[in-house]
């Protein structure tokens, strides 16, 4: 069970893990971590069959902590992040708290929680892990005292007065909501900015009908793709939760990092945060106008260093995209709709910008299988290897350890790190050169296979 204690949230299967006695103590004792601060609780749901059931268990754990639980039932993620800064009849939140299972399979769910507008992640959930476990026994009894908000409404009036200048924008575009929660809020929108615009998928279902709601995997892209031979131009996909965004064109799948090169050139004197896999080319780029900060991989990891510089904006490859510059500074697919929208109208042709940045050949993200107790001992493994390394290994220019290790090399890196929410250590490579790209891979894997013999 200490398994669905993860590094950025709690995640797990539905009733094999997340069943009404768990999910009623973690309510009880993340209710005592609020109360530290405060006492109102703002909770919203994604669209799986089981999330009300948990809504309802979590309520229960939340009163009997002494909170007062502000319900905002159906919303997107970013919709529950937005809770935290608005005032409701006089009550502002202290905390929120979505329950969602994001692109997982249909059949897990989860929290990400935000208690004094901080996200609350890592050591703090495995002390949350550890404290519910000891008292596994407790009984909390049936209470379901809530107080109902409309923070969805919110939400859409403020993008609409946010954006009312993109009235009529004049290009066609499509966007897929993978029937996750992103439908319940775009379309309004959408709709009184008086966008011609196409959605897919837009009604909510939790069992994912048409495709799994992970913008990252190609294969969830096709009916876009498909969309994108003909009259549209712009795509926009979203995940189950809608605080990750894939952006197309007709010819180019835009990661994240090369929207932060975007978004950015549109800002004077730019702070901007990436994480260890984004191209070194986007690092390159914003540092010509502005500066440019590596730091780990994580939504939570990104938020905290957004508000510890300032920064205008951070991103992940993934397509985790925080706006500071005008925005709260967390993770929004929605709004970064909007602003691609806004630049796209200002005069931005997203192909001959990318087409003027220097060709690299990049990898996906490519996964090593190991197990929870080998993946961080492996990876200080690798960097004790590398210290020293094989005759044969390509020269290192400079090893980053901000987050596993990155290798750079003298027309690229590699990166190996572990990952905090499976039992992998998740790699990428990157060079001017394909070979090169291809080698360091190659060179890259022979000393994990080393550092796997090493250990055992």
């Amino acid at each position: 069970m200490k398994t669905i204690f993860r590094e950025y949230d709690i995640r797990g299967i539905y009733e094999k893990e997340l069943d009404e006695q768990m999910t009623k103590l973690i309510g009880y004792f993340l209710g005592l971590q609020v109360k530290k601060v405060g006492t109102y609780v703002a909770i919203g749901y994604d669209a799986r069959s089981h999330s009300p059931i948990l809504c309802e268990y979590l309520t229960c754990g939340l009163n009997h902590a002494g909170c007062k639980v502000l319900n905002m039932g159906l919303v997107a993620t970013p919709v529950n992040y937005f809770s935290n800064f608005q005032s409701f009849d006089g009550i502002t939140p202290n905390a929120s708290i979505m329950i969602t299972g994001s692109h997982n399979p249909s059949e897990y769910n989860g929290f990400k929680i935000t208690i004094d507008k901080k996200p609350f992640f890592g050591e703090d959930i495995y002390a949350l892990g550890a404290e519910i476990m000891r008292n596994f026994d407790m009984e909390i009894e049936y209470n379901l005292s809530a107080i109902k908000i409309d923070a969805k409404e919110r939400y859409i009036a403020y993008m609409i007065k946010e954006f009312e200048h993109l009235k009529g924008f004049n290009k066609k575009f499509v966007y897929d909501c993978g029937n996750g929660v992103a439908g319940v809020v775009v379309q309004d929108i959408f709709k009184a900015l008086d966008f011609t615009c196409k959605g897919l998928f837009v009604d909510p279902d939790g069992s994912f009908p048409n495709h799994h709601p992970d913008p990252t995997v190609e294969k969830n892209l096709k009916d876009i793709k498909k969309e994108l031979e003909g009259e549209f131009e712009l795509g926009f996909a979203y995940d189950g939760d809608a605080d990750r965004i894939a952006f197309l064109t007709k010819k180019n799948n835009v990661k994240g990092d090369i929207m932060a090169i975007l978004f950015s050139s549109a800002m004077t004197n730019p702070t901007v945060i990436g994480e260890v896999k984004c191209s070194q080319v986007m690092y390159d780029e914003i540092n010509k106008r502005g500066k440019a900060i590596m730091y780990k991989t994580g939504h939570s990891n990104l938020k905290v260093m957004i508000a510890k510089t300032n920064a205008d904006f951070a991103a992940e490859v993934s397509g985790h995209l925080f706006f500071n510059d005008r925005y709260f500074g967390y993770d929004d697919a929605i709004y970064a709709t909007l602003r691609m929208i806004e630049m796209v109208q200002n005069g931005l042709d997203v192909d001959a910008e990318i087409a003027k940045l220097p060709v690299v050949y990049s990898t996906e993200e490519l996964k090593v299988e190991t197990n929870e107790n080998d993946k961080f001992p492996l990876v200080e493994k690798v960097k004790e290897l590398l210290k020293n390394p094989p005759c044969d290994f390509p020269a290192i220019k400079e090893i980053v350890e901000v987050d596993g290790v990155r290798v750079i090399f003298s027309d690229g890196w590699g990166l190996v790190r572990a990952s905090n929410t499976t039992p992998v250590l998740v790699t990428r490579f990157e060079s001017t050169n394909e070979g090169n790209a291809k080698l360091y891979e190659q060179k890259l894997n022979e000393i994990i296979a080393i550092a796997k013999r090493e250990l055992h």
